[in-house]
């Protein structure tokens, strides 16, 4: 299996040399380029055709929104993982709209930067505890909690695995347990166990408030969803 080609796009030199350092300590993965700005980045891509994309859009003269936006637009078959510190709520938001593949703060840890990778290079959907709980509080506001409460969130594990992406799919697709559990050739007992554990990494509470979960982050198409 060939390994996961990776262009680091960052304005810090520390930045692009940790991640190169980290990632090349495991053989799936593969750095083939850097870029400390949007010319060199647009440049790599155009000749370097990697399968992923790590970028901090947040760093001003260097990188911006506007850069995975152009990004899209000039190569659509880029697929962009953002690692940032970015705090700022409604810029956060704007990214995942434009419709990144992942979203990771540069507090999260070795295995959840590989799982992110990994994910990124299929074409999944894979975000961090704190990006999850800015977008969610965006969908399911919890009236019920102080604002300094809701922003005190730090990055834990990785929210999703790729199996259970897989369920919110097929939940989101009106697939009760048993018919879940016959298209993935597992038992009932395990899908239900699934969904327990997706329900409270989510800290959501109904299959209304999964589905829209999965259309907001892009995991499935609104238009898919039957009624």
């Amino acid at each position: 299996m060939n390994a996961i080609s990776i262009v680091i796009a960052d304005a810090q030199h520390l930045i692009r040399a940790g991640l190169r350092h980290l990632v090349s300590q495991d053989d799936r993965f593969r750095v083939v380029g850097e870029a400390s700005n949007e010319p060199e980045l647009q440049q790599q891509l155009m000749t370097l055709h990697p399968d992923v994309v790590i970028l901090d859009y947040h760093q001003e003269g260097a990188f911006s929104i506007s850069t995975i936006n152009r990004l899209k637009k000039r190569h659509p078959e880029a697929r962009i993982m953002v690692m940032s510190d970015d705090d700022e709520k409604e810029r956060i938001y704007q990214v995942l709209q434009l419709g990144v593949n992942g979203f990771l703060t540069k507090g999260c840890g070795e295995e959840e930067v590989f799982d992110a990778i990994k994910a990124t290079a299929r074409g999944e959907k894979l975000f961090c505890t704190r990006v999850l709980d800015y977008l969610l509080e965006k969908s399911f506001p919890d009236q019920h909690k102080k604002p300094s409460e809701r922003e005190e969130v730090s990055c834990g594990p990785t929210p999703l695995s790729p199996r259970e992406i897989e369920i919110v799919r097929l939940v989101a697709r009106g697939l009760i347990a048993k018919e879940i559990a016959s298209e993935l050739n597992l038992s009932t007992h395990t899908i239900y166990t699934h969904r327990k554990n997706i329900m409270k990494k989510l800290n959501l509470s109904s299959a209304s408030e999964l589905i829209l979960y999965a259309v907001e982050i892009g995991i499935v198409d609104g238009r898919q969803i039957p009624y």
